[in-house]
C-alpha cells in the first residue's frame, strides 16, 4: 500500500459532523462533569478532533441541582464578580449561588476550561444547562451519554 495515500483532514465549521448529546449530571462531582463536558465540546472525543474549529457537539445537561461536591467546597468555595463601580466587588459562595441557580455552578465550571479566545465563546454557546430533568431540545433527537465511558 502507498504510504503517501493517506491524507490528514482537518475538520472546519463547514464539515464539522455535529450531534447533540444529553448528560445526566445528578448524583456526579462537579469538576469531573465540568471537565468531562468540555472536552464533548471541544470534540475530543472524536477522531476528527481539530484544535482550531468547533468540531464539538452540542451538549444539554440535566439535573444541574442535583450536583455533588466534596469536602468544604460548599461554604469554602467563592465566586466573586465585580459590577464595575468603585467598591463593587460582590462574592456569593457555592451553597448560595447553587440555590439561586444551580445552571451557573456547572457553566462556570465548563467555561473555565474552555479556551479564553473566540473559539472557546463559540464552543460554549454550544451548551445548554437546565436545572430539572426536562429540556425543550426533543426536536434534535439527542442521544444520552453516560460520562463513565467517555
Amino acid at each position: 500500500m502507498d504510504h503517501l495515500s493517506f491524507k490528514t483532514r482537518s475538520v472546519n465549521k463547514a464539515s464539522a459532523e455535529k450531534a447533540w448529546v444529553v448528560v445526566d449530571a445528578s448524583d456526579n462531582t462537579l469538576g469531573r462533569v465540568a471537565s468531562q463536558i468540555a472536552n464533548i465540546l471541544r470534540g475530543k472525543h472524536k477522531p476528527s478532533f481539530t484544535p482550531n474549529s468547533d468540531c464539538g457537539d452540542y451538549v444539554i445537561v440535566i439535573n444541574a441541582d442535583k450536583l455533588r461536591v466534596t469536602g468544604n467546597k460548599l461554604t469554602d468555595k467563592i465566586y466573586l464578580r465585580h459590577t464595575g463601580y468603585p467598591g463593587g466587588q460582590r462574592s456569593i459562595n457555592l451553597r448560595d449561588q447553587k440555590a439561586k441557580n444551580s445552571a451557573t455552578v456547572i457553566e462556570k465550571a465548563v467555561k473555565g476550561m474552555l479556551q479564553g479566545n473566540r473559539l472557546g465563546a463559540a464552543q460554549f454557546r454550544n451548551l445548554f444547562v437546565y436545572a430539572g430533568a426536562e429540556h425543550p431540545h426533543e426536536a434534535q433527537q439527542p442521544t444520552t451519554v453516560s460520562l463513565t465511558n467517555l
